[in-house]
């Protein structure tokens, strides 16, 4: 019990009694609570007293702790005095104790007048209908316009190469040549930077999936059947409503594999619709379904056959599909013409004639789609027949195209002889300017003939 009573009284902040005896504090404890006093911070006993220090005079209780909102009002009262401190700085120009030691001694000198406040600068707000800009205006946009007109990196990089290949050299100024690709400067799609490398690569690559004369190896196939199954598959890819890329790389399919693959008369056709579905699968967004070539076949051939025909004409191709057809060709060329609808409608009558006659294999591509484009400006009287922009693009001169052409003009007209009937049926509508109806070009042998004299 003794221990537990010298706990408490030290507890209490008084002396410890042992054994009878009073004991003084440890160390520096009076010391401590004492300047502990000083600071407001005032111990209460338990009983409520305030602890009395050695002195003998009680220490005022702080009535109220120091809470944020006091701390905000001491704060705030600081913040006051300095105002006034700073309003006296401004006012008269000294502070009030400088003021006090600099007027000992003498009179005090007249208050000075208050300095006039400065006027509000005035703002001049230009109203929506004016036309003026400010400068800073003007200079962000000149700023817009610089990096508008700024060539892009890939335009740089395009003409460096250009550079360093020697295409860049500008064209001698006798020359009439347009640039084509202004009006798609700003047309993503359009591809200005690389149409150049693109088509240049289109002529290096034509030769690779090029058809020869195959005919001779096909025991069972002719020419004149080749010619009705063209114009056939003219006729279904009007009806399925396909895009014009799908035909030309059907009958380039149908051609590969004739070259490589002895055929039967029974499975021509197979081969044709297998193409068709080949072709339609790689270029269009919904290809047909191979039921609707079946019934528009009139169920000569079953689904297994159509797929098991498929698989084998991919095999025999090696699964290469991505070729330089006549179509993409005839889209520059018919560009670089420059030309209304009625010689577009013709350019592509004539290359689908020449398409469904087999004597035409013996051209490249790109020079049955120049053939078209020259044939079709001749017979609608467009003059001249050929410009130095066509030869640019095309790489073709006149005299070039005087053999491909005077053979795509006889086709325009025994056309109407023909029994494929097909084509000249689908380009007589009006739809397409009925430029099948139109009668055949005679200048283009003419012209092929003056110009091949002219150079000799």
């Amino acid at each position: 019990m003794a221990s537990r009573q010298v706990v408490q009284h030290q507890n209490r902040g008084g002396e410890a009694v042992q054994g009878g005896v009073k004991q003084k504090n440890i160390g520096g404890e009076r010391k401590n609570r004492r300047a502990l006093g000083d600071i407001g911070n005032v111990v209460i006993a338990r009983g409520g007293a305030a602890a009395v220090p050695a002195d003998g005079k009680p220490i005022v209780q702080v009535s109220r702790p120091v809470t944020r909102s006091f701390c905000a009002q001491l704060l705030a009262n600081a913040q006051a005095q300095k105002n006034k401190t700073s309003a006296a700085i401004v006012a008269d120009g000294a502070l009030p104790e400088a003021k006090k030691a600099a007027g000992a001694g003498r009179k005090p000198a007249a208050k000075k007048a208050a300095a006039p406040k400065p006027k509000p600068e005035e703002i001049i707000e230009i109203s929506p209908d004016s036309t003026e800009i400010p400068k800073e205006k003007e200079k962000v946009a000149a700023e817009k316009l610089a990096k508008k007109k700024a060539p892009s990196f890939s335009t740089t990089l395009t003409a460096r190469s250009k550079a360093a290949c020697g295409l860049s050299k500008r064209p001698p100024k006798e020359l009439q040549i347009v640039d084509i690709d202004a009006a798609d400067i700003n047309n993503d799609l359009a591809v200005v930077e690389y149409i150049d490398d693109i088509y240049k690569f289109y002529k290096s690559a034509e030769h690779e999936g090029r058809v020869h004369d195959y005919m001779d190896s096909q025991p069972e196939i002719s020419e004149k059947m080749r010619a009705i199954l063209v114009d056939w598959l003219v006729q279904v890819h009007e009806k399925f409503e396909l895009s014009q890329e799908t035909l030309y790389l059907t009958i380039n399919i149908l051609d590969r594999y004739l070259a490589a693959k002895i055929t039967s008369r029974g499975e021509l056709q197979l081969v044709g619709l297998s193409s068709m579905l080949i072709a339609s699968k790689y270029e269009e967004i919904w290809a047909p379904e191979v039921e609707d070539l079946v019934g528009i076949a009139d169920r000569a051939y079953s689904n297994k056959q159509i797929l098991v025909m498929e698989k084998r004409i991919l095999g025999e191709l090696e699964w290469m599909l991505t070729v330089p057809t006549p179509y993409v060709f005839l889209v520059r060329f018919i560009k670089a013409s420059q030309t209304e609808s009625d010689v577009e409608n013709m350019v592509y009558f004539l290359a689908e004639l020449g398409m469904m006659n087999y004597s035409t294999l013996i051209y490249c591509p790109s020079m049955i789609a120049a053939s078209a484009v020259y044939v079709a400006r001749s017979t609608l009287g467009k003059s001249p027949a050929w410009n130095d922009t066509l030869k640019l693009h095309t790489g073709f001169s006149e005299t070039q195209l005087s053999d491909c052409a005077k053979l795509l003009a006889k086709l325009h007209s025994s056309v109407a002889e023909m029994r494929q009937r097909g084509i000249y049926r689908k380009y007589s509508s009006s739809e397409r300017c009925a430029v099948a109806l139109l009668p055949p070009p005679a200048p283009p042998a003419t012209a092929g003939a003056a110009a091949l004299k002219a150079e000799n």
